[in-house]
């Protein structure tokens, strides 16, 4: 077994008269530029910042012109998933982040019943050994998820400035994202907005569903791409807000659930009779829920540049509208 990793190298900062007075965690996290202030503040209160020698463990304490600064990185906690060499497409990368098409099929983060096999224990092989990762541990920043079924595009921090930057761009909905959704029906309007506070379903824990109270706000905003006959739709769907399943619980909502649903399709919907048999049973043997994540832009956490991605529909999708368009010609 290997023994425990040592602390990597010290950051060593000698203060020039522009820095005083500032703030030591703003200085520090700024001087250093791989880490956020947070995470500086941390471990300034954690006993890991220096001035000439003498231990400072006060992040607002004010920076003085000449003196030496040091600041100690607690080592590196292995991940408790192990690296597995598993095929990623990746779109972008850098020191600081992963842009990825995630398939179908592919759960994000280890869990009971998925405790290997997952995109973490991808990232973590696809990385190797010197990725220094978020906090004190050598993992990936989840930033945001997509639901196992769900495929496209997700971003992945590498570095804690990063998380933090994303994580907060995400919380601010400081982006912009769009999904593409294959529903049962024709919305009424064609294009509109969805709005209802999302919550556990009370009757089923592991479904989520619009609830009066103790939930919480989320709007969807659609428009309708294609339409085949009123039977189904593809949708462009825009999040202003990022509730657990919203998409999905808010087409259900409306009558429209996604094609292949497993949690919100109950029954099998009656206009589905109204297609040709080959579009039919296509749309009812397809075994996920047709939901793709297919655009992201956000600003580059580092550089503020702005970044878009975009990917197609995946060929179990882009099967069905085939589907429907031959059968419907």
């Amino acid at each position: 077994m290997p023994g425990p990793s040592p602390e990597p190298p010290p950051f060593q900062i000698t203060a020039d008269p522009a820095a005083a007075g500032q703030r030591l965690d703003r200085f520090l996290a700024d001087a250093i530029g791989t880490l956020s202030r947070s995470r500086v503040k941390t471990l300034i209160e954690e006993g890991r910042a220096s001035r000439d020698g003498r231990v400072v463990r006060e992040p607002a304490d004010p920076v003085k012109p000449g003196a030496e600064y040091t600041l100690h990185l607690p080592a590196p906690e292995p991940a408790r998933p192990e690296p597995q060499s598993i095929p990623l497409a990746i779109l972008y990368e850098d020191a600081d982040l992963i842009v990825l098409d995630k398939p179908a099929g592919l759960v994000v983060h280890p869990a009971p019943g998925n405790p290997d096999g997952t995109l973490v224990n991808a990232l973590l092989a696809h990385c190797g050994p010197d990725f220094t990762g978020i906090g004190a541990e050598r993992r990936p920043g989840i930033v945001h998820r997509l639901d196992k079924d769900t495929s496209g595009v997700m971003v992945v921090a590498k570095t804690q400035l990063a998380n933090d930057k994303l994580t907060a761009a995400f919380a601010a909905r400081d982006l912009d994202r769009a999904y593409l959704a294959l529903c049962w029906g024709l919305p009424t309007p064609g294009a509109g907005e969805i709005e209802g506070a999302i919550g556990r379903d009370k009757r089923d824990r592991k479904r989520m569903a619009l609830v009066t109270a103790g939930g919480k706000p989320a709007l969807t905003r659609y428009r309708t791409l294609q339409a085949w006959a009123a039977a189904v739709a593809l949708l462009e769907c825009r999040l202003a807000t990022g509730r657990t399943h919203q998409i999905r619980v808010h087409l259900s909502s409306r009558g429209h659930p996604i094609v292949g649903d497993p949690l919100y399709l109950r029954r099998i919907p009656a206009i589905a009779k109204s297609l040709p048999q080959p579009a039919r049973t296509a749309l009812l043997d397809f075994p996920r829920q047709a939901l793709h994540a297919a655009r992201l832009g956000f600003s580059h956490p580092r550089t503020g540049a702005p970044l878009s991605f975009q990917t197609a529909l995946p060929p179990d999708m882009q099967g069905l509208l085939t589907a429907l368009d031959a059968a419907t010609a």
